[in-house]
């Protein structure tokens, strides 16, 4: 009797320890899925609201219509991974890649898109996807349609402002020289009675003036006449000086610009870039002058006015800008240099990436991406 009782217990014991296990080991599978799916899980929560999308407007991949609507390489890839995740979205603009990266960094947005190049300075403070293009930088300098000469010497000089200036002092010159037709008729009994045979005398005498500084008049009025043709003499100089710096300034800008071909040439120069961008730190760091614009508007008109002597940016943003605006007199030299890659960023931690990056591989794969591509530069090559 003894002997069965010691042998049910022990059955029992046994019973309990296969029972302990059993829910040990499925207290383990539950845990190892909530790790697994809770992050699926906040993200199918976080598909509840709609995502702000920060962008910065950059041709053509970011482009803004009058409408307001978004549109561009950048804009048409994001929309075409947000309808494969089904995801909602707002557009959100900022004025740099500055402001962009720092409010992606801060949790302003949850994306940001536009050709935003992957460093190592950007990783450390937001997370990229998968790169989607691959670029690099390139020059941009004024170009005269292969003018030179005369010819290019009054385009600078129109750009610069000084054909202004020179109409201002066309129109002092005709001016003195009715006044001196008239003062001479009256006070100068030598002087020619025919109207034409006056003026041209007066017009003589002022562009002589004007050019030497020199004056052949006559002294009407004894020592007040010496200090006016003293004062007329400076006033010459004065032209002669303007004229002369103005034009050596552009045909100096020309000679400079027009020997700008690769970064070899940028040493000494003062070069346009974007603030915040690639190009800003890069060249920089090459201890060349630089002047940072919020665009590339502003960054063209500061080269055709003679502040800067070319324009560093993004190789495609520089193509595209020359090719829509032939006006504007603008060329992009030398070859691609510091090549580097665009790619979407977040927040870090953001579970956007993962599910964003699988979209951008699929559309490498299935050749959506070329389409793309091709749409806005007319080539395949990835």
């Amino acid at each position: 009797m003894l002997h069965r009782c010691l042998v049910a217990n022990a059955a029992i014991e046994v019973c309990l320890a296969s029972l302990a296990t059993a829910l040990m080991r499925a207290l383990v599978l539950v845990g190892m899925a909530v790790h697994v799916l809770a992050p699926q899980a906040a993200f199918a929560q976080a598909d509840n609201g709609a995502l702000n999308v920060g962008v910065y407007v950059s041709a053509p991949f970011v482009e803004q219509g009058e409408d307001g609507s978004y549109s561009g390489m950048a804009i048409e890839l994001w929309e075409t991974v947000a309808q494969r995740l089904g995801r909602d979205y707002r557009y959100v603009r900022y004025s740099s890649f500055h402001d962009l990266v720092r409010a992606t960094r801060d949790g302003e947005i949850d994306a940001a898109v536009t050709n935003l190049t992957i460093t190592r300075d950007r990783a450390e403070v937001v997370s990229f996807t998968q790169p989607w293009y691959d670029a690099g930088l390139r020059i941009m300098v004024p170009d005269r349609g292969g003018r030179g000469g005369f010819w290019g010497v009054i385009d600078g000089l129109r750009d610069a402002g000084h054909l202004r200036a020179y109409a201002w002092l066309l129109f002092v010159i005709v001016l003195a020289t009715i006044g001196f037709t008239i003062f001479d008729r009256k006070f100068d009994p030598a002087f020619p009675k025919r109207w034409r045979e006056g003026v041209a005398e007066s017009f003589y005498n002022v562009m002589s003036i004007a050019t030497s500084g020199k004056t052949s008049r006559k002294n009407l009025f004894g020592w007040i006449g010496r200090i006016w043709q003293a004062l007329w003499l400076l006033i010459g100089v004065g032209v002669i000086a303007y004229i002369t710096s103005s034009v050596t300034s552009i045909m100096t800008t020309i000679s400079l610009t027009q020997g700008i071909t690769s970064l070899a040439d940028l040493p000494g120069k003062t070069v346009a870039v974007f603030e915040g961008s690639v190009s800003e730190d890069y060249i920089s760091e090459l201890g060349i002058a630089t002047r940072s614009y919020p665009g590339i508007d502003e960054a063209v008109e500061a080269m055709r006015a003679g502040r800067v002597d070319a324009i560093v940016g993004d190789a495609p943003v520089l193509e595209h800008y020359a090719h829509s605006y032939p006006g504007r007199e603008v060329a992009v030299v030398g070859s691609i240099f510091h090549p580097d890659k665009y790619g979407f960023a977040f927040p870090l931690e953001s579970e956007l990436r993962r599910p964003v990056t699988l979209h951008i591989l699929d559309l490498v794969e299935d050749g959506t991406l070329a389409e793309i591509r091709m749409r806005y530069f007319g080539v395949e090559d990835l």
